[in-house]
């Protein structure tokens, strides 16, 4: 088959790469689509792999064509979306259902063959069945979705009250949009793009914050009427989203890290005091799993892409290339602010 595949730093090679097999409990993956994730631009760019050579991805969606002994619950034909994380299933962690936490695990696209390729095999429990009205493009959009409902569970979460999402990247746009499946009373998304926050209303923000203006945070605040925010999600991994959390955060609030911070952060006295004086929650999110594998996150993003109550909006989109250019692809996010959105890498048939 042809894959991308990652040589060395900065080097994406389109070659002729060994096709998998499906072994017992295995199914065989026709790839479709497969979405660049923010973590494999390190991976490519900055000598970020486990080794070389490796073939990443790890957001697809594709078509069933070969299934391994054992396997009943996924047949050929099966239009799927794969969930990456492979947990021993071993470990106290595991056990208790917290498999984002296994630290025994493997991962589909990072530590062994990934999606961008031709083909991809994964284990049976791994794939999760769409309905056919669901676009190829929706399915490398599930692990995404995942990501943001599982860190709007992280912290209790219940309706009824005002949501800040910090970042309207694709994490921050499902994360409001599950707030909102999940009845809040209003959600408001903060971002530097006036573009993304277009985005943000189309697809059911009720108001949008653009960063860059002077009186960001009084607009925000009057929306709460001085309270600040019930439930605040950083989702962009950036140091001044995350302070800004701690200024936007309501007293007795619930504040949850879904983004990934790349730099030292150093809070001052009087930020962090916000923390004791508010008497704020705060708490983390990682990956986008729970119990029974892969989960409510995975089960539910098919569910309700299927139903329309999750909107899929072409505006979701970077742009669409033939996975023969993956290095041209790659090499985008060089340039400061180019990518707006998700770059999806395309098998043509």
């Amino acid at each position: 088959m042809k894959a991308a595949v990652v040589c060395a730093n900065e080097d994406v090679k389109y070659l002729d790469y060994e096709e998998p097999t499906p072994g017992p409990g295995e199914v065989k993956v026709k790839v479709k689509v497969s979405g660049i994730c923010g973590s494999d631009i390190p991976r490519v760019l900055h000598h970020g792999v486990h080794f070389y050579p490796i073939v990443l991805g790890h957001e697809f969606s594709g078509d069933v064509v070969e299934v391994g002994e054992g396997v009943t619950k996924v047949k050929i034909g099966d239009r799927v979306s794969g969930a990456p994380l492979l947990p021993c299933m071993e470990c106290e962690d595991c056990q208790n259902g917290n498999f984002s936490l296994c630290k025994h695990y493997s991962f589909i696209g990072s530590r062994q063959q990934g999606s961008n390729a031709e083909y991809v095999v994964i284990p049976e429990r791994n794939a999760v069945v769409f309905d056919p009205a669901i676009s190829y493009e929706q399915g490398a959009m599930f692990e995404p979705s995942t990501v943001a409902l599982h860190g709007l569970l992280q912290n209790g979460y219940q309706g009824g009250a005002n949501v800040a999402i910090l970042g309207g990247g694709t994490i921050g746009l499902f994360t409001m949009q599950w707030a909102k499946i999940f009845g809040s009373r209003n959600v408001a998304v903060f971002d530097i793009s006036a573009q993304r926050l277009e985005l943000a209303k189309r697809l059911g923000a009720d108001q949008v914050i653009l960063t860059t203006k002077e009186n960001e945070m009084e607009k925000a605040m009057a929306i709460t009427k001085g309270k600040g925010y019930d439930y605040v999600y950083e989702t962009a991994g950036q140091a001044a989203t995350m302070y800004k959390a701690f200024e936007l955060a309501a007293n007795k609030a619930q504040v949850c890290f879904i983004g990934t911070p790349h730099v030292d952060l150093q809070f001052s006295p009087a930020l962090w005091e916000n923390m004791n004086r508010k008497e704020f929650h705060l708490t983390g999110s990682w990956m986008s799993y729970s119990s029974p594998f892969p989960g409510k996150e995975w089960e539910l993003t098919a569910h309700c892409f299927a139903t329309g109550q999750l909107k899929f909006d072409p505006g979701l989109i970077y742009k669409k290339m033939p996975m023969c250019q993956a290095q041209e692809a790659f090499q985008m996010f060089k340039t400061p602010g180019l990518v707006k959105g998700k770059v999806l890498l395309v098998n043509e048939e």
